[in-house]
């Protein structure tokens, strides 16, 4: 295996602008991290050209965002790059609680079997802004411009205007949409005049990053007063290359300086490791935290993602899966727009579905940070007596709060979604992210996630065989209506007895039942797929004219015709 590069010190280089007088290019995209990466990559895959610009020359320094969960797996491997991730990271699904020195409650976050990919992973950022980085490159349609500072906004009718700062002096950049990707400080939220709203919590926290050899596992380990630590709490993570992540809580009096002096640092780690353990120190942060959002994620043509649109408190993992997941929301939708497979206004779901994600994650935050550092006399009660009676009795484990961890939001609420008809039970209701089971292919791809997405998809639970003549041409009738369409059965006989129904069909065998099992699934269930593999319609029977108006209704278009008018944020923007 060829070793990966320093991506701590890489750096790249500045190109100067060669756009033509008055090039306006499909999308800009502000910021080369995580999810400015992801939205370029997603886009490029829909054949649609990217400009990224970055103020900077270099990739992230320092661990900062480690936890990387299943959907957040998931989607990097639709883009391309979820293997290596998943090569290079430490596997993890248990958590383990203490209070002082003594375990009180363990949780398992993937219990069961048939999932391709570990319920998290733990990788230092910089090595995921470096394989998201590598994918982008090696793609033709995005064009990286590094030492590029926005620093103007204007918004036209058609089109937004950058003033982009660079080593050779400013110039106009020019693109039909905007993306703001650019973190917690955005630059693009100033220039709009917007702010983000929420609470700033009064503690801090020291992150250090040590190097050693250790003998703890591959387990999250949270302790509340610890004896090494006492009347705070400790968080311990291990990362790839000996590094191991260790969260001290301070207190709001700490002097951020002053903690993060390392005569101040390796005596804490000390105290947790015993005074002779050996061990470097390969990054301190001292840091303190808000839950935020911006009121709208859209701004006219300037839609706003990850740290830029929203911020929530560590614990719990939920900063940097919910940017990843803003990007495969997002991607989809603005590649639609301007292909013109839908109206503009499905961007406004882009908006209300985020903002929706966004809230559950500053609700799950907030109560987490809230049990981890009680505010008032009665929370600590509270939380005093979950942790003593969490020691002997299994109800109050259940409210012990160390960080509720990153999952999917169900969309349930989401205009893009058709309502149940038919009676359905299990997870995978419209507006869930799919979940994966092993099936066998003919071409490979042993799981299912791998044969959904970046298309619409017509997931259909039974043989080819199954469908009559006239459900076959309505399904061909609908596949030519100018949306991509993919049809995929799902089988349980032998693949060989079951002849693709017409070209370019694919279909699985669940050889093990599951797939059939976590969708509910009996003979002729179909479900409608969206791009970013989230269900969005399903039914017990394959029916072309309803699959083909939660089509419609899934990419706006049944939602445009019934509202001609711009969408109130583009709107409200321009005006």
């Amino acid at each position: 295996m060829t070793a990966d590069p320093d991506y701590q010190r890489q750096t790249y280089d500045y190109t100067p602008c060669a756009d033509p007088e008055g090039t306006r290019h499909p999308v800009i995209v502000v910021g080369a991290g995580p999810v400015g990466l992801a939205t370029a990559i997603d886009l490029a895959r829909h054949n649609v050209p990217v400009v990224l610009v970055d103020d900077d020359c270099t990739l992230s320094t320092g661990s900062r965002a480690i936890c990387f969960a299943k959907r957040t797996l998931d989607i990097f491997d639709r883009l391309g790059c979820g293997g290596r991730m998943v090569d290079k990271g430490v596997r993890w699904h248990v958590g383990k609680v203490f209070v002082k020195d003594r375990q009180i409650y363990a949780f398992d976050l993937l219990p069961e079997t048939g999932h391709q990919r570990p319920a998290f992973i733990n990788l230092q950022q910089y090595y995921v802004e470096g394989y998201l980085l590598d994918c982008a490159q090696a793609m033709p349609n995005i064009d990286i411009r590094w030492k590029s500072r926005a620093v103007a906004v204007e918004q036209h009718a058609d089109h937004v205007a950058l003033t982009i700062e660079t080593p050779d002096g400013p110039h106009t950049l020019c693109g039909q949409y905007v993306v703001a990707a650019d973190g917690s400080r955005s630059a693009l939220r100033r220039m709009l005049g917007q702010e983000s709203h929420g609470h700033t919590f009064r503690d801090r926290f020291l992150i250090a990053d040590v190097k050693m050899e250790a003998p703890f596992p591959a387990e999250r380990w949270f302790w509340f007063d610890p004896p090494f630590h006492p009347n705070q709490s400790v968080l311990l993570h291990r990362q790839p290359d000996n590094v191991w992540r260790i969260d001290f809580q301070l207190g709001w009096d700490a002097d951020p300086v002053a903690e993060k002096a390392q005569e101040r640092v390796i005596p804490r780690v000390q105290a947790l490791l015993g005074p002779d353990a050996k061990f470097e120190l390969e990054w301190v942060s001292v840091y303190t935290f808000s839950c935020v959002r911006m009121d709208s994620f859209r701004h006219g043509r300037v839609l706003f993602a990850g740290d830029a649109a929203h911020g929530v408190s560590p614990f719990g993992a939920r900063g940097a899966n919910s940017g990843v997941q803003d990007a495969e929301n997002l991607a989809w939708k603005l590649a639609y727009v301007l292909q013109g497979k839908a109206p503009d206004s499905l961007l406004d779901t882009y908006a209300s579905e985020r903002e929706y994600a966004a809230d559950e994650n500053i609700r799950n935050s907030t109560r987490s940070t809230d049990f981890i550092t009680p505010k008032s006399p009665v929370s600590r009660l509270f939380r005093d007596a979950v942790l003593t009676l969490a020691r002997d009795h299994a109800f109050a484990r259940q409210l012990v709060n160390s960080g509720r961890l990153s999952v999917p939001a169900v969309l349930h609420q989401s205009a893009l979604n058709t309502a149940d008809a038919d009676t359905f039970g299990g997870a995978m209701v419209p507006g869930a992210a799919c979940v994966d089971a092993p099936v066998v292919a003919e071409a490979g791809k042993p799981w299912l996630l791998q044969h959904l997405g970046d298309d619409f998809v017509v997931l259909v639970f039974g043989a080819p065989a199954g469908l009559d003549s006239a459900q076959r041409d309505a399904l061909r009738t609908l596949q030519q209506g100018g949306i991509p369409l993919r049809v995929v059965f799902v089988t349980d006989a032998a693949i060989s007895a079951s002849a693709p129904a017409w070209p370019g069909a694919t279909v699985l065998r669940d050889g093990e039942g599951l797939a059939a099992r976590r969708y509910d699934a009996r003979a002729g269930t179909c479900y409608l797929i969206r791009p970013d593999q989230h269900v969005c319609a399903r039914w017990r029977a394959v029916d072309a004219a309803h699959i083909g108006a939660a089509l419609a209704r899934a990419t706006g278009n049944a939602l445009a015709s019934t509202n001609p008018e711009p969408s109130a944020a583009h709107a409200a923007a321009l005006a």
